[in-house]
C-alpha cells in the first residue's frame, strides 16, 4: 500500500523549507541589491582591463599577476590598448582604488568573499 498522501505532503514541506530563504528575500524586497564600490575621485579615466571583465574576474587576473611575478619574474601587463601597467596590488590597483573599505570589501563582503590578498598585503587607507 502506498502512502501517496504522505509523500506529497513531505515533498511540499521540503520544498517549502528549502525554498524559504528565496521567497523571504523576494517578499522582504532584497533581492535586487547590489552593492555599489565608490571609485575614487583620484582613480584614473581606466583600468588596466575593461570594466565588465574586472568586476567578473578581477580574482583571475591578480592570480595570474602573482605567479607570473614570483615564479617567472614577470615585472609587467600590457593592457589591451597596448599601455603598460606593473604587476602589483599596491602600486597599481589601490592607486586608483585607494579606500579598500569602500570599493573593494563593499562587494567581498555581500559576497562573502575573503580574498587572500590581505594575508600579505597591508593596506593604509588613503581614500578618507
Amino acid at each position: 500500500m502506498y502512502d501517496k498522501g504522505k509523500i506529497i505532503t513531505g515533498i511540499v514541506v521540503f520544498l517549502l523549507l528549502v525554498l524559504f530563504p528565496v521567497w523571504y528575500s523576494a517578499l522582504a524586497g532584497r533581492t535586487g541589491h547590489v552593492p555599489d564600490p565608490v571609485i575614487s575621485k583620484s582613480a584614473g579615466d581606466r583600468c588596466v582591463e575593461p570594466a565588465e571583465y574586472m568586476r567578473s574576474s578581477h580574482m583571475d587576473l591578480l592570480d595570474a599577476w602573482r605567479d607570473d611575478y614570483v615564479r617567472h619574474g614577470g615585472r609587467a601587463h600590457v593592457a589591451p590598448d597596448g599601455t603598460r601597467y606593473e604587476k602589483s596590488l599596491v602600486n597599481t590597483c589601490l592607486r586608483c582604488h585607494d579606500n579598500k573599505s569602500e570599493f573593494c570589501d563593499r562587494c567581498h563582503d555581500y559576497l562573502g568573499a575573503k580574498p587572500i590578498c590581505w594575508d600579505c598585503h597591508v593596506v593604509v587607507e588613503r581614500g578618507r
